[in-house]
């Protein structure tokens, strides 16, 4: 659905994936551009993706009460992106063995969430405000 935004960049790696780097809320800036993010949520309360408009450049994910933003990783240069630590929800995939790939969250993965988030002293701090994105009326269903 984002990549089908005007101007859009990939979302979906060639295997079919989305890299993210996840953050802590509390030590995400954004220094300009703030007046571009457009926010859409797919569902009533659900997850929040948020875009710039300028460019299409998908940003991030906000996971309703989450402490942490899924940044896509796509918004970094190659060579300044953070390393890839793990993949999760890889299913069945056919991946690389270069970083461990997790089928679903592990215990690992919500334990690192929590130490987080009990480093920032079990706030939830707000994410940038974004208006609401208006997209053109979906196709009908077949």
């Amino acid at each position: 659905m984002l990549e089908a935004l005007p101007d859009a960049l990939p979302v979906l790696d060639a295997r079919g994936g989305t890299a993210f780097v996840m953050q802590r809320k509390d030590r995400v800036r954004f220094e300009r551009g703030t007046e571009h993010l457009r926010a859409l949520r797919l569902a009533e309360g659900g997850t929040r993706r948020v875009v710039a408009t300028c460019c299409g450049t998908p940003v991030f994910l906000e996971f309703p009460g989450g402490h942490w933003l899924s940044l896509y990783a796509a918004i970094w240069t190659e060579s300044a992106r953070p390393r890839t630590e793990f993949r999760t929800m890889t299913g069945d995939r056919d991946l690389p063995h270069d970083v461990p790939n997790l089928r679903t969250h592990s215990l690992g993965f919500y334990a690192r969430l929590l130490v987080a988030w009990a480093r920032m002293g079990f706030r939830n701090p707000p994410a940038p405000d974004a208006a609401p994105l208006d997209l053109p009326p979906a196709p009908p269903r077949p």
